[in-house]
């Protein structure tokens, strides 16, 4: 990272990250695809539709496997065997309490949430169905986040997504037979979601009970340290309330998105289902540059630094821009794997066609955080990503779209998010950048 071209380099680590997000899209997508094609709109309403509910219920537990990913990194460093051991287990035990609380949260609070969203009627019933079942398997899905976030900590990425694989794999595959063969409806397609979650997370399990050393998984020594819980909550904390945040302005959103029926709640789940998969490219880019700049700057490379921010803002612009002209060139073709109901299509196309089509701006403020989060700036971006993706959206919906209920006003409020947030991150970025450069300099 520190030395040679760059170009290929950053192209080698962002797409195994990309495909790890495929993976992971392709699981909720099995789920819409056969509940959409099998069942029926309502269905594909009832599980794209709560796809904010779900994450404003986990995000603040999802956000403290980050604080394991980070705690065991630091144990690593520091050398301690018997503090590695403390925070594996720290976070396996704050795995399964944070899974069991979300068992019992989601079950209480999901028709409450679905009513706050105005979930379309025709959609309430299975939607409460789906959820109640999905939520049974949280202690599964939270193990596995934050067993995987162990074992990438220590520099193993390939388990966790060999796990993720199977788990794929099964998950369609009983989709399908749980739908068509056995003729269980959309509480099929939950309980499929729920087998395959608990199977990756036992493989993840596996994986730990036969580590080496420190690292290995002893359930009769589990329990959580003082010490260890504390770094988990304060790295975790901050990541989690930021995806609470940022789910609250998606909640707000798909209440205005519910209003207009069943057809618009499913037609927006099928073209999300698209969008997901070209987010993750973005991702991976801006995970290059928060590694590769983060390396650069400590090494006081600062030219290599702002060749890595270029490099990383051309291939995620410009492999967004390739994608989506592929979706939106296939049009119905595409969306037809979910729906073939001509009302849901005819809001998927007016969704990608004001969404979608401007996804590539995004671009700009993710890799521009990912840069500055490099320099050891994290709170600034931030800030700036709630200021500008979450309030304004959430600003937009209780004046302007109140004042003009129509969808495309409703859907705009994407791309203008997208182009206010990343200005002003490009503006803080030259800012910060020269700062931190400066400061850097003078510490040498």
């Amino acid at each position: 990272m520190l030395n040679g071209p760059l170009a290929l380099k950053l192209v080698q680590f962002a797409i195994p990250l990309a495909l790890a997000g495929f993976l992971q899209q392709l699981f909720n997508s099995a789920d819409a695809a056969v509940a959409g094609r099998f069942v029926g709109p309502e269905a594909l309403a009832a599980i794209g539709g709560t796809t904010p509910v779900v994450m404003l219920l986990i995000s603040l537990f999802t956000g403290l496997s980050v604080g394991t990913n980070v705690l065991v990194a630091l144990r690593i460093g520091q050398g301690h065997p018997e503090r590695i051991g403390d925070a594996v287990h720290t976070s396996i035990a704050v795995a399964l309490a944070s899974g069991f609380i979300l068992l019992v949260a989601g079950i209480a609070f999901v028709g409450p949430l679905l009513e706050l969203i105005a979930m379309p009627e025709d959609a309430f019933e299975p939607a409460v169905l789906y959820l109640d079942i999905f939520f049974l398997g949280m202690p599964f899905s939270m193990l596995y986040n934050f067993g995987s976030a162990v074992l990438r900590s220590k520099g193993d990425t390939q388990r966790p997504l060999y796990a993720l694989v199977v788990a794929v794999l099964l998950n369609v595959g009983l989709n399908v037979a749980f739908v068509t063969v056995v003729p269980w409806g959309i509480a099929g397609v939950a309980i499929a979601t729920d087998i395959a979650n608990a199977a990756a997370a036992g493989l993840i399990v596996w994986f730990l009970m036969h580590e080496e050393g420190p690292y290995r998984l002893n359930w009769r020594t589990l329990r959580a340290t003082k010490a260890e819980l504390l770094i988990i909550v304060k790295i975790g904390l901050p990541a989690g309330l930021q995806g609470v945040v940022f789910s609250l302005s998606n909640v707000v959103i798909q209440s205005g998105i519910n209003s207009f029926g069943t057809a618009s709640t499913a037609g927006v789940a099928a073209a999300l289902n698209f969008e997901f998969y070209t987010y993750f490219l973005i991702n991976a880019f801006t995970q290059a540059a928060v590694t590769f700049v983060g390396q650069n700057f400590a090494a006081k490379k600062f030219d290599r630094c702002d060749k890595v921010f270029r490099l990383c803002l051309a291939f995620g612009m410009g492999s967004v821009i390739v994608l989506n002209a592929v979706w939106l060139s296939l049009g119905t073709t595409a969306l037809q794997i979910f729906t073939t109901d001509d009302a849901a299509l005819e809001y998927a196309l007016l969704r990608w066609w004001y969404g979608m089509a401007f996804q590539f701006i995004a671009a700009t403020y993710e890799v521009t955080a990912g840069t500055m989060r490099g320099m050891g700036w994290s709170m600034t971006p931030t800030v700036i990503t709630i200021v500008g993706s979450c309030v304004l959206r959430i600003i937009w919906m209780f004046t302007v779209f109140a004042a003009a209920p129509d969808f495309v006003t409703l859907v705009i409020v994407y791309p203008i998010s997208w182009v206010v947030t990343g200005v002003a991150m490009f503006v803080t970025y030259y800012f910060v950048r020269n700062r931190a450069y400066a400061k850097a300099a003078e510490e040498a």
